[in-house]
């Protein structure tokens, strides 16, 4: 009988998973002296270097348990990093009100999201539940309860606001 002599891997369909071979696949071992485990999550070796150590998982977060972020740093560049990167992380806090099970079920709109977070109140919260977080900020923050308070009356201006968006939402509703 002929041996065959052609790969799976030539023509149109592929007869074979692209990523398949036949040689052995290559595994690397967890960099602890003396674990045989496969070393598949990277860590640094040291702050602001590329070069990474690869630990099984157990090693891993034995590492990370002790990993000091901004050690060598001192404390007004950790500080300026740390800024630095919340500001470049700015774009996730601003679309925060995407969460699951919140207004991302597109039955309230951007004012009433506006109002419910001046109320201190979750997304989903029920009008009984806006309806006690306004008469309780309305209180803390009414201009006979602070008098002279600048601050407080725009405070109470703005939660009479919140709640007149919400009522009359909720009036539409039902």
């Amino acid at each position: 009988m002929a041996r065959q002599t052609r790969s799976n891997d030539w023509g149109f369909p592929r007869w074979r998973a692209y990523g398949s071979s036949r040689e052995a696949a290559e595994v690397r071992l967890c960099d602890r002296d003396g674990c045989s485990e496969p070393g598949n999550h990277p860590a640094p070796k040291s702050p602001n270097s590329p070069e990474r150590w690869y630990f099984c998982e157990a090693h891993a977060a034995q590492y990370n348990r002790g990993w000091n972020y901004f050690e060598g740093l001192t404390a007004e560049d950790a500080a300026a990093r740390e800024a630095d990167e919340t500001r470049g992380a700015e774009g996730f806090r601003q679309s925060r009100h995407y969460a699951w099970g919140g207004p991302g079920d597109g039955t309230r709109s951007r004012e009433e999201m506006r109002a419910l977070e001046m109320l201190e109140v979750e997304s989903d919260a029920s009008f009984e539940d806006i309806k006690s977080a306004w008469r309780r900020l309305a209180k803390a923050n009414h201009p006979d309860a602070a008098p002279g308070d600048k601050d407080a009356a725009i405070r109470f201006q703005a939660v009479q606001a919140a709640y007149e968006v919400l009522r009359k939402a909720e009036e539409r509703r039902g």
